[in-house]
This record gives C-alpha cells, structure tokens and sequence, in this order.
C-alpha cells in the first residue's frame, strides 16, 4: 500500500512542478528571463534551446538583453522570439537582442488572471485523476484480499489528505501568481 501512495505523491509533485513552469513563462508586465524558455532557434538545421545559445539578463525591471555567444545567429533568434508569439517585438541592434516589456493595462492583467486560474484549474482536475486512480488501486487490493476493510477505509482517508495537500498547494502558487499579476 505505501507502494500506491509514493507513486501517487510522485504523480502530484509532476504535476506541480509542471504548473510551475508553465507559470514561470507567464509574461506578468516584469521583464522574466523564464518567458524566453519555450523559444526553440533553428541552429545549424538542430533546433536548439534559446538559453543554450545566448546568455539572457533582465538589466532593468521591464527590459530583457539577449546576447548571443555567436553572433552571426541573432537573425535566427530574433526570428525564434518572434515565432514564439510572446507579444512582444524584439529590438536587433546588431550585437544584442532587446525585448521591452510594455506596462500591462488593467484589462490585460484580469485577462492573464483568467487564464493562470484556468491552468490551476486544469492542474487540480489532473490532480483528482490521480486520486481516482489510487482509489481504484486501493480497491483492487481489497479485491485480491490483500487487505481488510478497516485497512481500505484509512488508506482512501489518507489519500483524501494527500490530494487536499496538493490541491492547497495549487491555490497557493495560483494566488502567489495572481497576487504577482496584479501589483502594479
């Protein structure tokens, strides 16, 4: 039994890590080297990752420098950042990239709230799923009469507080981030 809960604890701290990431690209009016980690540069044919290839720095609170390690690629990343659709224009200069964050509008931040508490949403349900799972699992046990049913019955109110724990866990990186969002 301790078996179904360690894989189900490692199924829900995957699916954490992954709101994680996907909240680290979420462009929230701040100049975030993170927003940059999805953008793939053809190089050489290979498509390499954009932090492979340059170093990014955030030298001002609403700016981003790309600076390549070879500079006859900054055609390629420029067109990359472009094709990664992160709503912001890149400025080539001929030596370094430069990405300005606009300051977000009212609009735009309740905008991006909704959908950060979609992605939370999505998390939990995927969270629930993998307590579904365990759940049947622990059935499965009690149905091969690996285990009474005394042992069934704390088993599924053991895995109740595990699901409540990652749930929680979710509603708090989902107000850490809208609380990150809003602030001006």
């Amino acid at each position: 039994m301790d078996k179904v809960f360690e894989n189900t604890k490692n199924r829900m701290e995957k699916c954490l890590d992954s709101l994680e990431r996907d909240y680290a690209t979420v462009r929230a009016g701040r100049a975030n080297p993170n927003v940059l980690n999805n953008v793939v540069v053809e190089y050489y044919g290979t498509p390499t990752p954009l932090n492979q290839m340059a170093a990014v720095s955030a030298p001002e609170p609403r700016l981003l420098v790309v600076q390549p390690w070879d500079a006859s690629t900054l055609k390629e990343i420029e067109k990359a950042i472009n094709v990664a659709d992160i709503g912001i224009n890149p400025q080539n200069d001929g030596k370094v990239i430069r990405l300005s964050f606009p300051q977000m509008t009212e609009e735009d931040r309740k905008r991006l709230v909704k959908e950060i508490s979609k992605r939370a949403e999505e998390a939990k349900v995927a969270i629930r799923n993998i307590r579904r799972d365990s759940m049947d699992d622990i059935k499965k046990l009690k149905k091969n009469n690996e285990i009474t049913e005394d042992d069934q019955k704390d088993a599924e109110k053991e895995l109740q507080d595990i699901t409540d724990k990652y749930i929680k866990s979710v509603d708090d990186m989902n107000n850490k981030k809208e609380e990150e969002i809003l602030s001006i």
